[in-house]
């Protein structure tokens, strides 16, 4: 499998869309439509953090994709990146896309100087979880959330 990882454009919105969707159905959650246009305008200014990879096949189809988001840490001088969403189409799972669309993020990464790039997953995405075994080292770290 041979994949083309870039930067989605605005004519990719319908496609990131559909995989959008996809990745919200997988995880059982809504994403308001207002935040859904939101976000697709953050990544493409350029004074956000904010950016969107997508993984095409053979025929250009978008099949996967990947949002990213840099920040700073209170425990590294540099920026951290953070792989927060990962969603390949059902289809195209097992073909090396996503392991592309994470070396992809880590060459953003370390292109933009980040000292770190870490992400999480469903404890129960255990298909996600044998890639990601692969690919680097599971922190220890539990996450919590406070709803605001």
């Amino acid at each position: 499998m041979t994949a083309l990882i870039r930067p989605l454009m605005p004519d990719d919105r319908s496609a990131w869309e559909w995989l959008w969707a996809g990745y919200q159905d997988f995880y059982g959650i809504v994403v308001p439509r207002e935040t859904t246009e939101l976000t697709w305008n953050r990544f493409g200014d350029e004074r956000e953090p904010m950016h969107v990879l997508g993984a095409f096949d053979p025929e250009s189809r978008l099949v996967g994709i990947v949002h990213v988001v840099f920040h700073r840490s209170t425990a590294l001088p540099d920026w951290s990146c953070y792989l927060q969403d990962l969603f390949v189409d059902q289809s195209c799972r097992g073909r090396g896309y996503g392991a592309a669309l994470i070396e992809a993020v880590a060459d953003l990464a370390r292109a933009n100087r980040a000292g770190r790039l870490y992400w999480m997953t469903d404890e129960h995405n255990l298909t996600a979880r044998r890639l990601y075994d692969q690919v680097a080292a599971r922190s220890g770290f539990i996450q919590y959330r406070k709803s605001l």
